[in-house]
């Protein structure tokens, strides 16, 4: 038997692929019977020894790959084979592999685990109709907040329409985080329904860690970082909107910090005025020693008119992101006044 689990959410993918374990029988008789395969690495007699092996004091033998299909995205697609450690050079490949895969034993149960996948993959539409295919694409907006009442329904929890709406703001669409949060926020509530003041108390900085970070990149005109941490904000499910709030924001708290400091107010007041957690405070006074003022303004100016142009449909959400993360991290079209 044959399954395809594909998408961006890894926590409801491994979630499916525990369940196809649990189905299958005694765990402890079922590791002995597990093989885990790199599908970029594979070679075909890997893949057919594996496949072929009797399972041992078992009906069963579960044969996971990781990334097989991806080996055969089209060639167009330049990113996915940047990241790809193996590029197959045989452009018919793909058949020597899809009939070792249709003529695996009945004993034997394939997963194919991969990211997203085109539907012109090559090896993905030969089993497409045979296989059992479950696609798990981020989860955003409505579709989040359904998530989070079912979560929280399963751990004896409830939430209110406005909680869950900031939940879904302050830490998008990684799964992984979002559950382990919720699992705070239920004990932390203990039974009652949890509110947005819960939310705000008990939520964790993991975004805006990255956000903190990808800021001092911007400002260091560190160009390939920045895209980075810009890459993995977005992959984790944070909205366009929301990114660009969270870096205006910060970059106002930086001046606000500047001004404060100048002041001589002490830390608490200033923590105080800006409202922000003892992690927050910290990384924001050490930001505003560090940069200039003429350059946060910049910086600031050039992300309100970012967000104008979301708003104002001149561009998509993450292409005006990436487009004003590579202008601002350019020296010679900064201009400071």
């Amino acid at each position: 038997m044959l399954y395809i689990l594909s998408g961006q959410d890894d926590f409801s993918l491994n979630q499916s692929l525990e369940e196809i374990k649990r189905n299958l029988g005694d765990q402890t008789v079922l590791a002995t019977n597990t093989a885990t395969l790199d599908g970029q690495k594979v070679t075909l007699d890997q893949l057919r020894a594996d496949c072929e092996t009797v399972p041992f004091l078992s009906e069963k033998r579960l044969v996971i790959i990781k990334g097989l299909l991806e080996r055969f995205e089209p060639r167009g697609d330049s990113r996915r084979q940047r990241k790809s450690t193996r590029v197959t050079k045989q452009p018919d490949e793909y058949k020597s592999f899809s009939a070792c895969i249709a003529g695996i034993p009945e004993s034997t149960i394939l997963v194919l685990i991969e990211g997203k996948i085109a539907n012109n993959n090559s090896l993905f539409r030969e089993f497409a109709d045979k296989a059992t295919v479950k696609l798990f694409p981020l989860l955003r907006d409505a579709q989040l907040r359904q998530w989070i009442q079912r979560r929280l329904s399963e751990e004896g929890g409830s939430i209110s329409l406005q909680a869950a709406d900031l939940l879904t703001k302050l830490v998008g669409s990684n799964l992984w985080v979002m559950s382990s949060e919720i699992n705070k926020l239920v004990s932390f509530t203990s039974g009652r329904r949890i509110e947005t003041e819960d939310v705000k108390a008990i939520t964790s900085y993991a975004q805006e860690g990255n956000v903190f970070a990808m800021v001092d990149a911007i400002v260091e005109f560190k160009a390939e970082l920045a895209q980075q941490l810009l890459e993995r904000l977005l992959q984790e499910g944070a909205a366009p909107a929301q990114l660009l709030f969270m870096l205006s924001r910060q970059l106002h708290r930086i001046v606000r910090a500047m001004e404060l400091s100048k002041q001589r107010k002490p830390r608490a007041e200033i923590q105080s005025r800006l409202g922000l957690a003892d992690f927050a405070v910290s990384k924001t006074l050490e930001q505003a020693r560090r940069y200039s003022l003429p350059r946060l303004k910049e910086v600031y100016r050039q992300l309100l008119e970012a967000d104008l142009s979301i708003k104002t449909g001149r561009y998509e959400g993450e292409l005006a992101l990436n487009i004003l993360v590579a202008e601002l991290c350019q020296r010679s079209r900064v201009k400071i006044a």
